[in-house]
């Protein structure tokens, strides 16, 4: 797993420059979640040999603009809603939402710039006719052409521009309220004053695929079981509320679950506290590794514990997505060490319950005592049905609201929190965007320097040097991490 993250690193400079397809539609792929497996180490490299080695080790130089050029045209009226639903994300909206958005269309002529890196803006722009090219810091510029499938996502993105954007033709550009947009992603998933938590509806139903119909009918009449976690560490999470809890009563909690215990003692061994005298005790171990990475531990074997069941090939599927949860994890801790706003501690858990939404998906095929849930139909919901009920269960089992929020926004590219300093959110998505590199989805995802999430960490300058920098700084840490959860 180490040798792919640092392999992946060694090569971004290349992927990032890749042309990368968009998702024209949400039942357009079936394609599984397999970064980390073989095959995508085989897409990877094929992905790495084939772009110019010689780039990754020159420095990108163009002589960008200072200054942007005024539209020759702006048509305030409004549009017709058939032409949003050429975009990302817009194309998801319902129509009387599209009837409401605040839009405008800038008309340029050939070479004018449309807006410079790290210019604020209060629009998210897209290209509607002609021809964009983009010009990201340190990475090789990009043309985007109108009637490609690149021109569906966002020119940009987030209250910062990630890249330079210079009209290479007469072009239109359709320029629509960040706030707008911002608005509308916070609001996917809300709590009332009371606290209760307010379910959103399951995505439209896939065409001929029973499984989903049926567990959308679970979901609704609220007739599923949602998995727990052991009374150990719900205990330990109730505990560790109390601004004076002590070490004893910490131990106290933790010491009659042997697993934990035994990986308490190994963790607090590992290189990362190494010291002159081993820990042989559960009591040294909590006072070794402190409450935060106590809490850690125990929280991920409890997650960990969850990813079981009796049927052989929902079992590997299960494992399968447990490493990848514990890649998603370090790539978290990594990017939130960096960022000095997260905490990496809760980045590393973030990362970790990405996904557990899987896990009552998982559940419900395997209780299915009238029929076989044919995989491929499991594959193909797995995407929808994950995130809401991943949300719903964290809820249940009473998680911090900014946990709770993971598993619903961590594949939301385009979500904006509306701060300036990266959020957890805004780190699980950053992780997300680049365990998948590799795969066969890579070339579903949008660029880098349009997600509002990529100009927040070190303003938008995320490249192959200074990722490798990252990761060199980040070794152990990475290491510790697999120690962890392995």
């Amino acid at each position: 797993m180490l040798e792919t993250i640092l392999a992946f690193y060694r090569s971004l400079q290349q992927l990032i420059a890749l042309p990368q397809n968009v998702l024209l539609s949400i039942f357009s792929s079936s394609e599984p979640e397999t970064h980390g497996t073989s095959e995508s180490l085989a897409i990877f490299n094929e992905l790495v040999n084939s772009a110019t080695p010689a780039k990754s080790s020159v420095a990108v130089s163009v002589v960008n603009p200072t200054a942007r050029t005024e539209p020759i045209l702006v048509n305030e009226e409004s549009q017709p809603v058939r032409l949003f639903r050429k975009f990302t994300p817009l194309r998801y909206l319902p129509e009387s939402t599209l009837e409401q958005i605040e839009h405008k269309t800038l008309h340029y002529n050939a070479e004018s710039v449309v807006f410079l890196t790290g210019q604020r803006t209060e629009h998210v722009f897209y290209l509607l006719q002609g021809s964009i090219e983009l010009r990201p810091e340190g990475i090789f510029p990009y043309t985007i052409n109108f009637d490609t499938p690149q021109a569906g996502l966002p020119l940009n993105s987030g209250y910062l521009c990630g890249s330079t954007a210079i009209t290479t033709e007469p072009s239109i550009v359709l320029a629509v309220s960040r706030l707008f947009l911002q608005r509308l992603s916070q609001r996917k998933y809300r709590y009332t004053a009371g606290g209760e938590f307010i379910k959103s509806g399951l995505p439209r139903e896939i065409p001929n695929n029973r499984f989903f119909a049926d567990f959308a009918h679970a979901y609704r009449e609220n007739t599923l079981s949602l998995p727990s976690l052991p009374q150990v560490a719900l205990r330990l999470k109730q505990a560790l509320q109390e601004p004076d809890i002590t070490i004893p009563e910490i131990v106290n909690i933790v010491q009659f679950d042997a697993t934990i215990v035994a990986k308490l003692i190994q963790v607090s061994n590992s290189v990362f506290y190494a010291a002159e005298a081993p820990i042989t005790n559960c009591h040294n171990a909590v006072i070794r590794l402190g409450l935060d990475a106590t809490r850690r531990v125990v929280m991920g074997i409890s997650v960990k514990q969850l990813f079981q069941c009796k049927n052989q090939q929902l079992m590997a599927m299960m494992q399968t997505n447990w490493r990848n949860s514990i890649y998603l994890s370090s790539l978290c801790y990594i990017l939130a060490k960096e960022s000095k706003t997260v905490s990496p501690e809760d980045a590393l858990l973030a990362g970790l319950i990405c996904d557990i939404g899987k896990i009552p998906v998982f559940n419900f095929a395997e209780q299915q005592l009238d029929y076989s849930p044919d995989l491929l139909e499991l594959k193909t919901a797995l995407p929808f049905l994950s995130p809401p009920v991943g949300t719903l269960m964290l809820h249940n089992l009473d998680f911090p609201a900014n946990l709770v929020n993971i598993p619903k926004f961590a594949e939301d590219w385009f979500y904006e929190s509306g701060e300036e300093n990266l959020t957890l959110i805004d780190i699980v998505i950053l992780a997300k965007l680049h365990s998948y590199f590799g795969s066969r989805k890579a070339k579903y995802l949008p660029y880098l320097n349009t997600i509002p999430a990529y100009v927040k960490l070190n303003q938008g300058k995320l490249n192959g040097d200074f990722s490798l920098n990252v990761l060199h700084k980040a070794q152990e840490r990475i290491h510790e991490a697999m120690t962890f959860f392995a």
